[in-house]
This record gives C-alpha cells, sequence and structure tokens, in this order.
C-alpha cells in the first residue's frame, strides 16, 4: 500500500451533462472509455485512482479529463493539466503513457495531447470560432467517418430547412393569391 508520499497520479473524469454523452459525443463508447482510463498503471504498477465528476464546467470542450501529478511529480513542479476533447483511443493510449511514464511533473506531455491541453478557465469559442482540433485526429481511425456523418447530417438540416422555407413561401403566395381574387371580387372602387 503507497503512502501519501508516494502517491500516483489521479484521473478526474467528466461524465455529466455533455461530457460521456453520446448526445454531445457521438461516435464514442463513453462507459468502455471511463472503464479503460480506471484500468491505467503507473510505473510503480500502481492503479491510478479515477475519479467520475458530473461536470467539470467546460462542456464545450467534451470530454474532459484532469491529470493530477503523483506525489513526486507535484514535488518536482508538475501541477495538475486538463484535457479537452478526449474522444479517441489513441488519446487515452498517450495518456496511459504519459502517466506510465510519470505523468505531469516528471514525464514531457506527449505530442498528440498537447493541442487538448486546456483549463479550468477557458472560455467558450465564441460564435464562428471552432474549438482548436488535433491535427492527429484528422487520420485517426474512425475519425473521417464521424466528419462525414456530421457533414452529411448538416447537410440534411439545411435541406430540410430549404424545403420548410420554399413551402412557407408557396403558402404564403397562394394565401395572398386568394386574397387578392377576393379584394378584387368585392371592391367597389376596383370595378
Amino acid at each position: 500500500m503507497s503512502s501519501v508520499g508516494d502517491a500516483p497520479c489521479r484521473l478526474t473524469v467528466c461524465r455529466g451533462c455533455c461530457c460521456g454523452t453520446r448526445k454531445k459525443v457521438p461516435g464514442v463508447d463513453h462507459e468502455a472509455q471511463f472503464a479503460r482510463l480506471s484500468a491505467i498503471d503507473d510505473h510503480t504498477g500502481r492503479t491510478v485512482p479515477v475519479r467520475r465528476s458530473e461536470c467539470l464546467d467546460l462542456c464545450f470542450e467534451a470530454n474532459v479529463v484532469v491529470v493530477q501529478p503523483s506525489a513526486q511529480g507535484r514535488a518536482a513542479g508538475g501541477r495538475p493539466v486538463w484535457l479537452g476533447r478526449v474522444t479517441d483511443e489513441h488519446l487515452v493510449e498517450a495518456l496511459d503513457d504519459w502517466i506510465f511514464e510519470g505523468g505531469p511533473g516528471i514525464a514531457p506531455l506527449p505530442e498528440a495531447l498537447r493541442s487538448h491541453v486546456t483549463s479550468k478557465d477557458a472560455e467558450k469559442p465564441g460564435k464562428g470560432e471552432k474549438a482548436k482540433k488535433d491535427k492527429a485526429d484528422k487520420g485517426a481511425p474512425g475519425r473521417e467517418t464521424d466528419s462525414k456523418n456530421d457533414r452529411d447530417e448538416k447537410r440534411r438540416k439545411k435541406r430540410k430547412k430549404a424545403e420548410k422555407k420554399a413551402r412557407k413561401k408557396s403558402e404564403k403566395a397562394a394565401k395572398a393569391e386568394r386574397r387578392a381574387e377576393r379584394g378584387h371580387g368585392t371592391d367597389p372602387a376596383a370595378a
């Protein structure tokens, strides 16, 4: 059993209203991901404690994982590292490798996780802006399918909206025509 002086890294995994939901992050088996994160061991063979949080208030960065340094990492100057958009298996693998190597304060942050670093004070991007995307995600297996599905869904919504608009326009024109017909036959000034 470890004492406080040699405590391992710890993880806090957001699984509230947005993180860990198929509605916000489709195409991810969130429970399997949580189980995988819960099975991470450090270099001494200790299982890394994982805490499930209801909300870390970074819904626009779903799925959010906070890596707390080990006691040794904290003593070496390591601080908690907030990671956003942890949705692909290769990111969980990179996180696992990093913790195995020592985590914050001991080992350098893996390249695959660099563009996922965020903070508890991060601000939601404004309209027209997008949250930073990991360039490696673009080549990740399954990522192109998600992007294609997202594009297809946007096209369907756009088409439905255009059809609805055209239908309303047609109905409005028909209504105006009926009014004009009624008005033409009863308007004494028109005769």
